[in-house]
Order: structure tokens, then C-alpha cells, then sequence
């Protein structure tokens, strides 16, 4: 099971990731734009997400992905952090929000260390 310091963790160790409370719940931003949050008591998160890929996250996997209500017209999806199969599951889902947020030359620096 993960938990909310496993994706504070993560969050933080992407490039240019800070952490700040807004809302009263933890966010994370990359260059100011948020990518992550930890509502409520922190058993789930949510993060950006096309509304095409959510609606299909959620559809596949109930479980795992939801859409809160308030939520619905934007580009988020909540995740339960207990329905995340592993840290390697939950790296992925940050990573993947994060590059909706951090802009090009931080996505053109990871591509180029990937390419190493």
C-alpha cells in the first residue's frame, strides 16, 4: 500500500518540485503550476489528468480512480492511494501529472537524461 509520505517522496524528487499548503491540504507545483495535492485525510490524491484519459481511468478501474464532484468540469482525477499497486504505479501517475505541468525546457532537460 502507498501512502501520502510516498507521494510526497516522489513529488519531491521531481525536478523543480516545491511543496506548498494551499486550501488546507499539501500541494505540489513544478515551476508554480500545480500537479498534485493530498486532500482530505491523505488517503488519496489527486492529479491532473485529460478529461478523456480520466473518464476512461475511471471506467476501468473504480477502485483505484474517481472524479470528485467538484472536480468534474477540470482536468483532475483522484487516485486512493490503498488501490495503488506499488511505489512504481504511484511514480508513474506523479510523473505523468507533473509533465502536464512543468514546462518545456524542464520536459526537454528529462527527455535528454533519459536519452543518456
Amino acid at each position: 500500500m502507498t501512502t501520502s509520505d510516498d507521494v510526497r517522496a516522489i513529488a519531491l524528487s521531481l525536478p523543480e518540485t516545491t511543496e506548498k499548503t494551499a486550501w488546507s491540504m499539501p500541494t505540489f507545483r513544478v515551476a508554480g503550476k500545480m500537479f498534485a495535492t493530498l486532500p482530505e485525510d491523505e488517503t488519496s490524491m489527486a492529479v491532473r489528468c485529460p478529461k478523456e484519459e480520466r473518464d476512461e481511468l475511471v471506467l476501468a478501474e473504480p477502485e483505484k480512480f474517481w472524479i470528485a464532484s467538484h472536480e468534474a468540469s477540470f482536468a483532475w482525477v483522484r487516485v486512493r492511494l490503498a488501490a495503488v499497486d506499488d511505489k512504481d504505479e504511484l511514480r508513474d501517475i506523479l510523473v505523468d501529472s507533473w509533465q502536464q505541468a512543468a514546462p518545456p525546457r524542464l520536459l526537454e532537460e528529462r527527455a535528454g537524461k533519459a536519452r543518456r
